[in-house]
């Protein structure tokens, strides 16, 4: 049996409140299966190039709210690049820069050690 992949959490968090106790579960749930090798597609996650490679939004629906994930697939772990909820159809130029940073902050760590 292949062991679970670590969660490295850069930045956000899922918690109740601003998520509901459903929408937590099921962001739980997701991210479960992504630590155990699970390629996670539409309409849940989908790939955001724009970040880098292996870089993937994930989707958690809740109520009137949606919320996204921003995750990496790392060969050592899933590597949470930020939290948000989702306003518009498109992602914010902020939020991917800011992905961005995170996600060469921890390649930039993981040489380092």
């Amino acid at each position: 049996m292949t062991s679970s992949k670590p969660l490295v959490w850069l930045h956000g968090e899922v918690r109740t409140p601003p998520f509901s106790r459903a929408a937590r579960i099921e962001a739980g749930f997701l991210l479960r299966r992504l630590q155990d090798g699970e390629l996670i597609e539409m309409p849940l996650s989908r790939p955001l190039r724009d970040i880098g490679a292996a870089c993937h939004e994930l989707r958690v629906d809740d109520g009137d709210s949606t919320f996204r994930i921003l995750y990496h697939i790392a060969a050592d772990a899933i590597v949470i690049l930020e939290v948000f909820r989702k306003k518009s159809r498109t992602t914010p130029k902020q939020i991917i820069d800011v992905a961005k940073k995170r996600l060469r902050s921890y390649y930039r760590i993981i040489r380092e050690d």
